[in-house]
């Protein structure tokens, strides 16, 4: 059995924030499969992580919440045959080491044989020599010094005053937040895997409340928030709350409308869950048990021919971005849907062995896809799309989780707003949007250029061309 080792990191021995350094937990990690290899494991991988951070809450002027997090945690996979035991602990005394390589060793032991276990083939693996430093580390600071409590809280003030401040009819806030996470891991298996890399995760959001005292006293929220992994790439915190109170105005006035069948336009931010729903289908968890209205779709049409999928692991900075994926096997930039047509699955190397397939670099799930139409043009923003769309329903809003990944089935609670001849007329709520995902991507009739990130997918509104909406 192999251990492998890492060049010792140039990194400094602890980045800010962080308590244990690269190498302390490049040896954590070798101790633990020296000792697994002492116990006659026939493989075995190690992971060793720690991650922290700060978020702050205020709501109506006032500092609501400040908490704090830090965690860390070495984790131990040990396998014998095709047998597989797994086992944690957040103590790093090296007699905690022993301790949980030994219960993942008895685990395993114990546990039935399965003939898709073990660790990814070494043709698969990632070679140290060609991991891609992505640029995904970029801890908060302020004058030098991590984010504190107090300048994360002034920036929360700062974008709830500009909601609160934008129109007398913004009356109330449900409160703005801020949130610095980064973490960083090294990990390591017997097939020839090691490595490792820090990431950070930053937000600023705010959720006002808008109300119209002459109709019952109607009130109206809304919600706008930015996310970056550089603290220097959010937007500001003004922009935000006036960009969150403007849309809780623009549904002042909601009503319901009858229940009809129309073209339906998905904002951006709402689109990225129809893709969300496509990788859910092709997953190999939903493959290999037989659970998805997608099985066998390899090669098969699914979307309206003018649509494409493509994944790109190496975006520098993308939020969807790594040089390998969880188990540490290369990863790829490839077309996963091309005119159409499924070109590939998202795999880890245990699902790709039940389908009988190659792992496709997806444990852990999928890395920055980028959904886009031919039919595409540079104007197309919002506006255009709604001409496009001419009468029917432009949706910003979904409530619950109504997608049933069995038989495609969808059905959510919506609200938005009604368009006639391309331009809005109304805010709608209450009401539901029902169809099957199958004649939702077959329906498909434009993508805009409005393309939006949401977490590590991209995609414009998405134009389909009739759902059944319930209503009054």
């Amino acid at each position: 059995m192999k251990i492998p080792r890492a060049p010792r990191s140039s990194a400094p021995q602890v980045q800010p924030g962080f308590s244990y350094s690269r190498s302390f937990f490049e040896d954590l990690v070798d101790q633990a499969l020296r000792h697994a290899k002492k116990l006659g494991a026939t493989d075995a991988g190690a992971d060793a992580s720690e991650s922290c951070g700060l978020s702050v809450g205020v709501r109506k002027g006032a500092l609501e919440t400040v908490e704090r997090n830090r965690d860390k945690t070495l984790g131990v996979t040990v396998y014998i045959g095709q047998r597989r035991g797994n086992a944690s602990t957040s103590d790093f005394s090296a007699e905690a080491v022993r301790q949980t390589v030994q219960a993942a060793y008895d685990i395993a032991r114990f546990t039935a044989e399965d003939p898709a276990a073990g660790l990814p083939d070494e043709a698969d693996v990632a070679p140290y020599k060609t991991h891609r430093d992505l640029d995904l580390f970029h801890p908060w600071m302020v004058d030098g010094a991590l984010l504190d409590s107090e300048h994360a809280a002034q920036l929360a003030l700062r974008c709830e005053d500009a909601a609160l401040s934008l129109h007398k009819r913004i009356t109330n806030s449900e409160g703005a937040s801020v949130s610095a996470q980064q973490s960083h891991f090294f990990s390591a298996h017997t097939r020839g895997f090691c490595g490792g890399y820090a990431s950070s995760r930053h937000s600023l959001s705010v959720s006002p409340i808008a109300s119209l005292p002459g109709r019952n006293g109607e009130m109206q929220r809304d919600f706008w928030y930015s996310s970056e992994r550089n603290a220097l790439n959010l937007a500001s915190p003004e922009a935000i709350g006036r960009y969150a109170a403007e849309r809780a105005l623009a549904r002042l006035g909601s009503r319901k409308i009858p229940t009809t069948e129309c073209p339906v336009l998905f904002e951006a931010p709402l689109a990225a869950g129809l893709l969300g729903s496509f990788v859910q289908a092709v997953s190999g968890g939903a493959l290999y048990r037989r659970s998805t209205f997608l099985l066998d779709s390899l090669g098969k049409p699914v979307f309206a021919k003018h649509v494409q999928i493509e994944e790109d692991p190496f975006i520098i900075g993308g939020k969807g971005s790594a040089p390998f994926d969880d188990e540490g096997v290369q990863v790829h930039q490839r077309k996963v849907v091309d005119g159409g047509r499924v070109q590939g699955y998202f795999l880890s190397s245990y699902s790709a062995r039940k389908l009988g397939m190659r792992t496709t670099g997806n444990a852990g799930g999928s890395h920055n896809l980028v959904m886009t139409s031919s039919r595409t043009k540079k104007g197309d923003d919002l506006a255009a799309m709604l001409k496009k769309l001419g009468t029917g329903l432009f949706v910003v809003e979904l409530m619950g989780q109504g997608v049933n990944y069995v038989t495609g089935d969808y059905s959510r609670g919506a609200a938005g707003f009604w368009v006639e001849n391309g331009e809005i007329a109304f805010p709608v709520q209450e009401i539901t949007i029902a169809g099957n995902l199958r004649d939702m991507y077959q329906g498909i009739v434009a993508i805009g250029a409005d393309a939006y990130t949401m977490g590590a997918k991209t995609v414009g509104s998405i134009l389909i061309d009739r759902m059944k909406v319930a209503g009054s």
